[in-house]
């Protein structure tokens, strides 16, 4: 049955060996070239940055809207139905430089949320509008080379959404990732390996899921002419489920296809347009998914 597979360190081992294997070939090449001075790093910061590279934050403020659907409990016990949810949210990112090569990197996200979820509250799955779950996140990043660099780092989600649009726990994202630039494609293309693992950590809900899963982005981000670019996986949307199951769940996995079409419409503002939809739904973690982002750097 699905709930009775390998073990988490089986599952844990292959993607963190990868990203690790990264590092130890990043900290390699880094010791045959000189740390990044500082004019180093002021040239790599003419290379486009689309805001995609965790490795490589950014100062910006970012307004999304994100429309998901999803499976969700019908209002006959055992049966289901679509829900759909929209979220308009606020993202504020800053860096701090701390020495020529390391770099602290803050985020926080503020989400207001719209859902047509079914609960005891709402039995007839009319849509309920409220602030959803924040998040505030630090990461520290290692400028290793101009082509490599890694970073660490963790997210705290707090239950801050109204009734019905919170999941009901706190919850905690460590996160571990490594870039490789890839100039022979162009000029700022680059692949990101991500590990993040979510797991809750407190409940605000007696009737919360205890959340428990593995996610991965292998980050594939092209630059095209004319200052667009194609992302591949932006967000860590694969995932493995060691938690509660969900409404439709008959796995652990979840394999997405997602990428996102951008454009640098100046140095300091880019729009995205992101899509995702299922592959592997074994753990349903949505039907379709789009994503559109504006983002404005200081």
């Amino acid at each position: 049955m699905w709930w009775e597979p390998k073990s988490l360190a089986w599952y844990l081992g292959t993607p963190l060996a990868a990203i690790a294997a990264l590092c130890i070939v990043a900290s390699t090449e880094a010791q045959a070239q000189q740390a990044p001075s500082a004019g180093q790093r002021g040239a790599e910061t003419d290379v486009t940055n689309n805001g995609e590279d965790f490795t490589r934050p950014e100062t910006l403020f970012q307004l999304r809207y994100l429309f998901q659907t999803a499976p969700g409990n019908g209002s006959v016990p055992g049966t289901s139905r679509t829900v759909t949810t929209d979220s308009t949210v606020l993202r504020s990112d800053f860096k701090i430089d701390l020495a020529p090569q390391w770099t602290l990197a803050l985020r926080g996200d503020l989400p207001f949320v719209a859902r047509n979820t079914i609960t005891p509250d709402d039995p007839s799955g009319a849509y309920v509008y409220g602030l959803g779950d924040a998040f505030a996140q630090a990461a520290l990043i290692d400028t290793l080379s101009p082509r490599w660099a890694a970073g660490a780092g963790l997210r705290i989600v707090a239950p801050t959404g109204t009734n019905d649009l919170t999941g009901g726990t706190w919850q905690a994202l460590p996160v571990i990732g490594a870039r490789y630039m890839l100039p022979e494609i162009s000029e700022g293309s680059f692949f990101t390996g991500l590990v993040r693992y979510d797991v809750s950590f407190a409940r605000a809900m007696a009737s919360a899921r205890n959340v428990d899963n593995l996610q991965f982005a292998p980050t594939l981000n092209i630059d095209l002419p004319d200052r667009w670019f194609v992302t591949f996986y932006p967000n860590p949307d694969i995932r493995l489920n060691f938690g509660d199951p969900i409404t439709g769940q008959t796995g652990r996995l979840f394999l997405p296809a997602d990428f996102l079409i951008g454009r640098n419409i100046t140095k300091a503002v880019v729009v995205s347009l992101e899509v995702g939809v299922p592959i592997v739904n074994d753990y349903p973690v949505y039907d379709f998914k789009t994503v559109a982002r504006f983002n404005v750097k200081f």
